[in-house]
């Protein structure tokens, strides 16, 4: 039992994050019916740019406590992937809004590869170690352990899932994106200027994408160049699962899977004699993937994709 607990807290600190990154995709997908897969490169910009302001921090000799270095980094990260999204939708996504499906598709892989090798040239191809600020004391939760780092990591997400849900459900930004979701040329005519809220949710998204990579950064105390391409499709797995173009259905994807990938690297070693242990883990997202396409390809909340990329 207490292996349970604990692998589902596991799972919902995991599935947590997952949500956060899975909103990006969906909130684009949404707004433009285009699958941002450069989106896990923000989320590795966004832990890249934390740590380096974090250590010149320190090296700065400031005294500032662990949360406030983080806090700083946090604060400059958002704003630059916030950027960074916006520059890749102008640069990469405006001029193909009405190409063929298939090069904005290309553009995207293409980009996810540009921002890791940009990353190489700036940071490295070494994993790049989170300065040990932050605590990692465990609370005992029914026999479970958890830290509290990781607490507050759900707390944040959820908090912010909660924002970014009522942001979208109650302001005039969010009826804009909902307008320019169900038809740019008649929200156009409503007097929505088209162009500035697609940059916007790209913004938003990657700002999302930043605090996102923070997170799994302090987690798992490192970051690499390569982190978001794992994370970036597994989250993308999420939005698929909750159905990608829904936001609570990015929110719930997201912690389903991090609860049946946790779930699945508990147990799925004595299930099967040791043949498939842990290290595996990461199968369960795309067996999720493989299963969601073929029996229910809209996904668990979403709406049928006839026409979508």
């Amino acid at each position: 039992m207490d292996i349970f607990i604990q692998q589902i807290l596991n799972g919902f600190v995991l599935g947590s994050i997952y949500a956060l990154i899975a909103l990006g995709y969906t909130m684009v997908y949404g707004i433009m019916g285009l699958i941002n897969f450069a989106h896990g490169e923000v989320v590795m910009m966004g832990a890249m740019v934390t740590i380096t302001v974090v250590t010149s921090l320190m090296g700065a000799g400031l005294g500032l406590p662990g949360p406030a270095l983080v806090l700083i980094g946090l604060l400059i990260a958002i704003p630059a992937c916030a950027l960074l999204g916006f520059t890749i939708e102008r640069v990469a996504y405006r001029p193909l809004r009405n190409a063929p499906r298939l090069a904005p598709l290309i553009t995207a892989i293409g980009l996810s590869i540009v921002l890791q090798q940009v990353a190489i040239l700036i940071w490295g191809r070494n994993y790049i170690p989170f300065p040990p600020i932050l605590s990692h004391d465990t609370i005992e939760i029914f026999g479970a352990s958890i830290t509290m780092l990781q607490v507050i990591i759900i707390v944040l997400c959820l908090a912010i899932m909660a924002g970014l849900l009522i942001m979208v459900e109650k302001t005039k930004l969010g009826r804009a994106m909902r307008a320019t979701s169900q038809n740019p040329g008649v929200a156009s005519l409503m007097g929505v200027n088209v162009n500035t809220i697609i940059s916007s949710t790209f913004m938003l998204g990657s700002a999302l994408g930043a605090i996102a990579g923070v997170m799994v950064a302090t987690n798992y105390d490192q970051a690499h160049y390569y982190m978001g391409f794992l994370i970036g499709l597994k989250a993308f797995t999420a939005a698929v699962l909750g159905g990608i173009g829904n936001l609570g259905g990015a929110v719930a994807g997201g912690i389903l899977l991090g609860i049946i990938e946790s779930l699945g690297a508990g147990y799925i070693g004595t299930l099967t004699g040791g043949f498939l242990g842990s290290h595996y883990q990461d199968i369960f997202a795309f067996m999720v993937l493989i299963l969601v396409l073929i029996f229910r390809p809209s996904g668990l909340l979403g709406e049928k994709m006839a026409d979508r990329a």
